[in-house]
């Protein structure tokens, strides 16, 4: 400092400091020897709070307003220097300027990438960035923590650690939490909230406060974003068999305007698969040819099923383990009806033994009986 500074801080008489910077934390205001006229003006803006440190130990505070520097208005530093009496001399002693306003826009975010385990995906790997406010909540502790004799203590200075502190925390919260990775965008705020709530212990060791924490995104490896973007797409397009055939129609349009542009002998055999699928498109739902008539039941001496109904009434009977008729009620022993023989005709549940039908009872009846055995 030369001369006409230390002659122009003879006259000084009025305290106070304007940031321009408006990123500068705590300024000591700066003078010849640190001397300070007795009376003289502290001018405290609002936003700001002024400490004065004399004989190397924090003495004063004063709060946003105009202050007389007096020995009756500054009592620890009064004390401090051993001062009986008021006088009028100027005394030695620093003062330091806080900005207790709130700094925005701060950057944090992870430099390396954080390795969790999601209850969807499994493990992956993701990155986080985003923004916080702070502001001086207790200009003391933070000039004895971290400022000491640092005249201009900017926002850079600590940026760096409290970037690590959040990332740590941030760490800790999303491996801890077990929100699916599909539901974090939804619940930022919230995760903002939750961090700033267990940063304010590591902030308040150092006289700051952490106002507000924004996560602005979390990302995903570019491999992974590129899985999830094709597993969108295949949800977005719904039926695939549909858009496969939407492209297999579009092929063969681009094909017939580029005749010449491949093998022939590939362009057929592309255009035959491809004809062949969409006419399976275009009738994806065509009814399928109609069924025989049902048989009637098996018999149970055979597998057969038996013919189908027909508009008259008519027998079928079993012989020798095949089926025949149908024949009317009159042609029945003329084709070999027994007792023992299976009868079935429309309107039956299941084949049934000629003796037990009381329609044929009578007819049975009137069969001549059997020849008796030979000597």
């Amino acid at each position: 400092m030369g001369l006409f500074e230390k002659v122009r801080a003879e006259f000084i008489d009025i305290i106070e400091w304007l940031d321009p910077s408006q990123d500068t934390i705590a300024y000591r205001f700066e003078r010849f020897q640190n001397e300070i006229k007795m009376g003289a003006q502290l001018i405290v803006r609002p936003g700001q709070v002024a400490i004065l440190v004399g004989e190397g130990q924090v003495a004063d505070v004063f709060e946003p307003g105009r202050h007389r520097l007096e020995t009756q208005n500054m009592p620890v530093l009064t004390t401090l220097m051993g001062w009986k009496y008021g006088f009028n001399s100027p005394f030695k002693a620093e003062v330091y300027f806080f900005n207790t306003k709130i700094f925005t826009n701060l950057k944090w975010g992870t430099a390396n990438p954080i390795t969790i385990r999601d209850p969807e995906l499994g493990p992956v790997r993701l990155r986080a960035y985003g923004t916080y406010t702070m502001r001086v909540s207790d200009a003391r502790t933070l000039l004895e923590q971290l400022i000491s004799t640092d005249g201009l203590f900017q926002t850079d200075e600590i940026s760096d650690h409290l970037r690590n502190m959040i990332v740590s925390v941030f760490a800790s919260w999303v491996g801890q939490d077990q929100t699916p990775l599909f539901d974090l965008a939804a619940n930022y705020q919230a995760m903002g909230e939750q961090v700033r709530d267990a940063m304010g212990p590591n902030m308040e060791q150092f006289g700051l406060e952490l106002r507000q924490l924004l996560i602005e995104n979390i990302s995903l490896p570019p491999e992974v974003e590129a899985a999830l973007d094709k597993r969108a797409s295949i949800g977005i397009l719904g039926n695939l068999q549909q858009y496969t055939q939407y492209q297999a129609a579009n092929a063969i349009e681009q094909s017939a305007k580029n005749p010449g542009g491949a093998s022939p002998g590939l362009d057929l055999g592309v255009g035959i698969a491809m004809g062949q699928q969409i006419a399976n498109a275009m009738n994806p739902q065509a009814a399928p040819a109609a069924p025989a008539p049902a048989a009637p039941p098996a018999a149970p001496a055979t597998p057969a099923a038996p013919p189908p109904p027909i508009p008259v009434a008519a027998w079928y009977i079993t012989r020798n383990g095949q089926n025949f008729g149908p024949y009317p009620t009159e042609q029945l022993l003329a084709n070999g009806l027994t007792a023992e023989s299976n009868v079935w005709k429309q309107g039956m549940a299941s084949w049934q033994p000629a003796n037990v039908v009381p329609e044929l009872q009578s007819l049975l009846g009137s069969m001549p009986p059997p020849p008796p055995p030979a000597a």
